[in-house]
């Protein structure tokens, strides 16, 4: 089976404004459709594959996808794990947290500090990390760079989660992206606590730098903490499976030996919602 912890709703491009869609074309050089239908999503993955969804919320860059939308996309798939999200620079966000938990049956949290302007690590958020430890909440923080040109990249950086795994032991963390192009920093955060861990999702399309990532990985003996994710809709499962392999072919460099194989396949086919506490 495949777990797949890093995958988006978008439903239609309202939900995606300024700067978000046009530093997006920008980027991109031209539009982009986002929008996610579960048909596309389950033809471009193997049969069987689980997924964690997640929205957005994110005013300072655009991105406001409501919670219930999210909870009526898992319910129709019983496949599908939802995650609420939460902007914390906007008020209300407590309110949101509950009714997000409480009245939709959300299992976990995104936040995306640096698409939303804010210090993950600042103690002012420990309500919204307590939360979530005392109910068993997993969080999926965006960690690494972006497009958009608004986001501080200061508040990407993997080092603030560790601030928050210290004061928070308990709270289990999937850092995205394992916070490209600061890989070697989420390697040295996740390496120490026992439930932060990191998902390779969207860097296939970049291959020696996931090589070199995944190289540290392996000298740094963290392939366990590795969960495997698409960032769907901007790639694919089947796409990022490919890209995995093809990496476990390169006979790397002379004096170095090359990636092992049979983590990657387990990298590949981890069981990311048993670890996170959500089978």
């Amino acid at each position: 089976m495949i777990v797949d912890v890093h995958s988006h709703l978008f439903d239609n491009h309202e939900r995606i404004g300024d700067p978000f869609r046009s530093d997006s074309q920008r980027a991109h050089g031209g539009f982009v459709d986002l929008t996610v239908r579960y048909e596309e999503y389950a033809a471009s993955a193997p049969a069987g594959t689980r997924a964690i969804v997640v929205g957005g919320k994110a005013r300072l860059s655009g991105l406001w996808v409501p919670d219930e939308q999210i909870a009526a996309y898992v319910a129709a798939h019983p496949e599908l794990v939802g995650y609420l999200a939460l902007d914390p620079t906007q008020p209300g966000w407590r309110d949101e947290l509950e009714h997000g938990h409480q009245d939709l049956g959300l299992r976990g949290i995104k936040l995306m500090p640096m698409y939303a302007g804010f210090d993950p690590a600042a103690p002012e958020y420990d309500d919204l990390y307590g939360y979530a430890e005392r109910n068993e909440l997993p969080l999926l923080v965006h960690t690494g760079t972006t497009f958009v040109s608004a986001a501080p990249l200061k508040y990407a950086m993997p080092v603030h989660l560790d601030e928050v795994a210290i004061r928070h032991p308990e709270l289990r963390m999937t850092l995205a992206h394992l916070g490209h192009p600061f890989e070697g920093e989420c390697i040295a955060v996740i390496r120490k606590h026992p439930h932060v861990y990191a998902d390779v999702s969207a860097l296939h399309y970049r291959p020696f730098q996931l090589w070199h990532s995944l190289r540290l990985a392996q000298d740094y003996g963290v392939w366990g903490k590795l969960l495997f994710g698409s960032d769907y809709p901007f790639t694919t499962v089947d796409a990022s499976i490919e890209g995995l392999r093809a990496l476990g072919e390169v006979a790397g460099i002379p004096g170095l030996d090359p990636l092992d194989r049979d983590e990657i396949e387990r990298l590949i086919h981890r069981d990311g919602l048993a670890l996170l506490g959500l089978d």
